[in-house]
């Protein structure tokens, strides 16, 4: 069986398809600082279709695609097709327009229309964040299954009017829907990011690191400042960024339109942009090395 590592063969491959890309921009909280970096990027052979470069890249997002929606949650085989998925999304982002509407428009409807909104979201997110001279002090976690995340997200629907798909998206933004355990420069904590003197506010007496606690604190934060009416206006009070709004909007939209986004999403990993390129910071992190899969 193949590890995790074998599917960087993939993404290190996919670089150099993309004229122009360089690293991948970390959609993640501003991080603060750790000790240097120690990566493994030696190539790992593997046997995955994703990898074979003379297939075009719109077919072999195809298949991505394709095994995610089918696939098993958590299976290694839908793991590395999200992880390429993500990876192209973020790569095109970062090149020539040109070079994007080629991939979209050998795509598709439903394909073309997910990997447009994840390029955007990914144009917006990239431009909040500048490359690091260093590795995060965060703990890279095991995320709750998908199956326990969209109960807690629509019980705070429920409770809140706070839409499950904005919810997620949030999650998904902040800390990979819980992967990350870490606090940001500016203090945040938990699987929702807050500020502790937010959290007080909204949760309720509940615990800042406990993923229902914290969702619901997210919906009644959200439902307080317009959600489900004004969702802008809402997503402005969680971060004051209009990119940010931009970014998170386009990913609750896509799981409004598709069920299989939700999955794609759950199954992204955290991608940090260091000075000498893309780091993914595999569960584990920091037990488990990062490993740069782009220059």
């Amino acid at each position: 069986m193949r590890t995790r590592l074998a599917a960087l063969t993939a993404i290190a491959a996919l670089s150099a398809l993309v004229a122009g890309c360089g690293g991948d921009p970390s959609s993640d909280p501003t991080p603060s600082p750790s000790a240097t970096p120690t990566a493994s990027s030696s190539p790992v052979p593997t046997t995955s279709p994703l990898d074979d470069a003379s297939v075009p890249l719109a077919e072999r997002l195809t298949r991505a695609m394709a095994t995610v929606a089918s696939g098993e949650p958590g299976a290694e085989d839908v793991r590395d097709a999200a992880l390429f998925e993500q990876t192209t999304a973020r790569n095109l982002a970062r090149g020539s327009k040109a070079k994007a509407d080629d991939v979209l428009g050998a795509l598709d409807r439903a394909d073309r229309a997910q990997l447009a909104s994840d390029i955007a979201a990914a144009r917006e997110l990239m431009a909040m964040t500048d490359p690091q001279p260093k590795l995060p002090d965060w703990k890279i976690l095991t995320p709750p299954p998908p199956d326990e995340l969209r109960p807690l997200y629509r019980r705070a629907q429920q409770e809140t009017g706070t839409p499950w798909e904005y919810l997620a998206a949030v999650h998904l933004v902040e800390t990979r829907m819980g992967r990350i355990r870490g606090t940001s420069t500016a203090g945040a904590q938990g699987p929702m990011q807050f500020l502790p003197s937010t959290f007080a506010q909204y949760g309720a007496g509940g615990d800042i690191n406990d993923p229902g606690d914290a969702i619901m604190a997210a919906g009644r934060m959200l439902a307080n400042n317009g959600a489900p009416g004004d969702m802008t206006g809402a997503l402005w009070s969680y971060n004051h960024s209009d990119r940010y709004v931009a970014a998170v909007s386009a990913y609750a939209e896509r799981m409004k339109r598709s069920p299989a986004a939700y999955d794609l999403y759950w199954h992204w990993q955290v991608l940090y942009r260091h000075q000498d390129g893309t780091m993914l910071l595999p569960e584990g992190y920091p037990g488990e090395k990062a490993v740069r899969i782009a220059g």
